[in-house]
């Protein structure tokens, strides 16, 4: 994700300071559409925390470890980092865009923000491959798909996901007087060795659609475009057997790229449009696309905190158990398919929940 759309709320803020002249039906619809945008995030926070915190405990510590748990296990982690940083999001909308935090924690915070962002959608497609080689090789899954190996496949989504947050690395900083006198942003500053602001922006310019692009082909359209492949494949190998409702883990899977697409789609539209318009955002004259951003955006966080939810619901019995044995619900939701995936090595040596084989 773009880590300048990131920090729309410092943008949208900077900007409704300059569209005090337009008629009130707008502003009023503005500030419903803000109002909505702090209740999405407040909830992301809340639920994204919990949620994704109880799927660690339950992947983390309660479950044998095998292939899918690792791969759920560090989805959730990639979620609950990136919801425990919304309060500063908030804390910063609140303040009209601006940064009180200080330098470290502007790198740091949205250094945070950008890999577990990247990093959920390459986990995602990481996912999906494994399913797709499971039924499509199932004698290679069987033979060569160990904890031991998914611990190593692991570390490339976040390897990807921490190249792509380079820029946020090196080229983000606190403005100050940004917004105005005495008002500090945390932004992008992609040319520090000159004053001359033509010359800024125009080096801001090429980089941010240089970052837009890629950030639209790298980190959404070529993870979802190895969804669908993988999906197609695997659809057409289950009907051909006649188990395509049969696979639990499927549908799992099923549901949470279902609902990381139809969260983050509207977002990524909205994101490349506000590329290709650069010059009219960075100028201030383009409201509508920093509130379609406002609004998309906080759809797309609202995602992080979705598949906790949607991992209990998968679950077997989810209405008699979620009151009685909620991680009960977790574990069936997170376990694997054994006819299809039993793990060799680690995992094949445990019988039972109560041997625990501890990261």
């Amino acid at each position: 994700m773009d880590t300048n759309t990131s920090l729309l709320m410092n943008m949208t803020a900077g900007n409704s300071m300059n569209v005090s002249g337009r008629i009130q039906s707008v502003s009023a619809g503005y500030i419903v559409l803000d109002v909505f945008s702090y209740l999405i995030l407040a909830v992301t926070f809340v639920l994204g925390v919990l949620g994704n915190g109880l799927v660690i405990w339950v992947a983390g510590f309660r479950m044998v470890r095998t292939v899918t748990t690792i791969s759920y296990l560090n989805l959730a982690i990639a979620d609950f980092c990136f919801t425990s940083t919304l309060p500063f999001f908030i804390t910063s909308k609140a303040m009209e865009g601006q940064w009180p935090f200080g330098w470290f924690m502007c790198k740091f915070i949205f250094t945070i923000v950008d890999i577990n962002l990247f990093g959920s959608v390459f986990l995602i497609a990481l996912i999906a491959l494994d399913r797709c080689i499971c039924v499509l090789h199932p004698v290679w899954a069987q033979n060569h798909r160990t904890v031991g190996l998914a611990k190593k496949v692991i570390i490339v989504p976040w390897l990807c996901a921490f190249l792509l947050t380079l820029p946020v690395i090196i080229r983000l900083t606190t403005v100050p007087n940004k917004l105005g006198p005495g008002k500090t942003a945390c932004t992008f500053d992609f040319s520090p060795w000159t004053k001359d602001l033509e010359e800024k922006q125009k080096v801001a310019i090429t980089m941010l659609t240089i970052r837009g692009i890629i950030r639209f082909i790298i980190g959404f359209s070529t993870p979802m475009s190895i969804v669908a492949i993988c999906y197609g494949l695997i659809a057409t190998k289950l009907h051909r057997k006649g188990m395509i409702k049969s696979s639990r883990s499927l549908r799992v899977l099923s549901f949470v790229v279902a609902a990381f697409f139809l969260c983050w789609c509207p977002f990524q539209i909205v994101a490349l449009i506000a590329t290709i318009r650069i010059r009219e955002r960075l100028a201030g004259m383009a409201q509508n696309i920093q509130i379609a951003l406002n609004i998309t955006s906080s759809l797309a966080f609202f995602n992080s905190c979705l598949n906790p939810m949607l991992y209990v619901f998968m679950g077997q019995d989810f209405r008699e158990r979620l009151i009685h044995s909620l991680p009960t619900s977790l574990e069936r939701a997170l376990s694997e398919d054994s006819a299809q995936t039993n793990d060799t090595g680690t995992s094949s040596t445990l019988p039972s929940d109560n041997n625990v084989n501890a990261m």
